[in-house]
């Protein structure tokens, strides 16, 4: 009896218990909403932006700390039901601030990393008029400095030596036959003897065994098939010691490009930019050079040439900036870095803040009434902090300044097209 007695006791007390809870749990009155939202002081959760209290807290939902709305913000009061339920992955609800495209003429640059090299335009090639052997070699190494007229070798060609030899018995036999001994001197001088060979083969009355090839212009030697020599050397070589593929004892063939004649002087930049500024570069664009060489001048340049091409391996488009003088003798073979002007034109730019990329999409937060819907653009060129828009907005359209704190890191954003 005692027990049945103790046992009712603890269930009276439990149900004492449980209403006061209950009690408890609605025993602060709830908050109207418009008292709330002609308070002083509001605070809002930053991810819920539904969750508005009058006094500091946390967020029911996600348990982050409720901030202050700023001066320039208020609640959102006045979104009906029908936009609360509008689908989560297509429209967001914000006070952020907003902000229009800008049109703008911007005068901007594209950064390029190269190296000085030859102008291979002004390459002479020096070849050999007559087939024969190499008797003597005056040059050797690459980059040796020559002069217009300087001996670069001697060659001896059995053709060569076959037509003296028919000036001489002209000479001897007929000499009144000018016709013909005009026309042996002009063969003569078209397989590469000089004037002053020539004449020293009919005052001595002997046929020289070799004949000399000398240079056509001033400049840097170098191999004859290699007219944008590398700046890289073998292992213990070095670039300026490296020796030619011509030897003494070769045989050449008639026609063959033995040297070329490269000038320091004439050099331009090659540049390579990335494809995505394929389009702002032109031919004439005007280029700044700074070289790691002289790192305190600046070099003017443009660009006159443009690659049609990528070379293999490469992902980025090679343009070639011709330098308008090497005043300064500016190594060849010198790391650049150019800024290639131009000028945009007419443009619409956002802040690039305003734009997310999501891989080829790009999305910008459009308003629409109270609310944010994620809208696709088409993109342009970034500079300066702003982004080029090509397409997807008109000129009175608003979009959230701040994109990336509209979008939730965890969902699927729906593109409105």
């Amino acid at each position: 009896m005692k027990a049945q007695k103790n046992i009712s006791i603890w269930v009276w007390i439990t149900g004492l218990a449980l209403v006061f809870l209950a009690c408890g749990c609605n025993s602060k009155p709830a908050k109207d909403v418009a008292p709330m939202m002609a308070g002083a002081q509001l605070y809002h959760c930053p991810m819920h932006h539904e969750i508005v209290r009058d006094e500091p807290g946390t967020c029911p939902i996600c348990g982050m700390d409720l901030v202050a709305f700023s001066s320039e913000e208020k609640p959102i009061a006045d979104i009906s039901l029908n936009t609360l339920l509008k689908p989560a992955n297509s429209y967001v609800i914000s006070t952020i601030p907003l902000v229009q495209m800008e049109q703008k003429n911007e005068p901007m640059e594209i950064e390029a990393l190269g190296t000085i090299q030859y102008d291979t335009r002004e390459a002479a090639v020096i070849s050999a008029r007559v087939s024969g052997r190499i008797e003597k070699l005056y040059v050797r190494y690459t980059f040796q400095d020559i002069k217009k007229g300087q001996k670069l070798m001697e060659i001896y060609s059995p053709e060569l030596l076959t037509a003296q030899q028919d000036l001489l018995f002209l000479l001897r036999n007929d000499p009144g036959n000018s016709s013909m001994i005009n026309a042996a001197r002009e063969k003569l001088s078209l397989l590469g003897m000089s004037g002053t060979q020539l004449q020293q083969v009919m005052q001595s009355q002997k046929a020289a065994l070799a004949v000399s090839i000398y240079s056509n212009s001033n400049g840097h030697i170098h191999d004859a098939l290699n007219m944008t020599p590398a700046m890289t050397a073998l292992p213990g070589e070095s670039i300026l010691t490296r020796e030619l593929a011509l030897k003494e004892g070769m045989y050449v063939q008639k026609g063959q490009a033995l040297l070329s004649v490269l000038n320091p002087h004439k050099l331009w930049a090659v540049l390579n930019i990335y494809a995505g500024a394929q389009n702002q570069v032109k031919p004439g664009s005007s280029v700044l050079i700074k070289a790691e060489a002289l790192p305190n001048k600046i070099l003017n340049a443009k660009i006159n040439f443009i690659e049609p091409f990528y070379r293999e391996g490469s992902k980025t488009l090679t343009v070639r900036a011709y330098l308008e003088s090497n005043s300064m003798n500016l190594p060849v073979g010198s790391q650049v870095k150019a800024s290639i002007m131009y000028n945009t034109g007419p443009a619409n730019w956002l802040p690039e803040d305003a734009v997310i990329s999501l891989g080829i999409n790009k999305l910008v937060f459009k308003k629409s009434g109270a609310i944010f819907g994620a809208h696709k653009v088409e993109t342009g060129i970034k500079f300066n902090g702003r982004i080029q828009i090509l397409d997807g907005l008109s000129a009175q359209d608003t979009v959230a300044a701040n994109a990336q704190f509209l979008m939730d890191s965890e969902s699927f954003i729906k593109l409105k097209e």
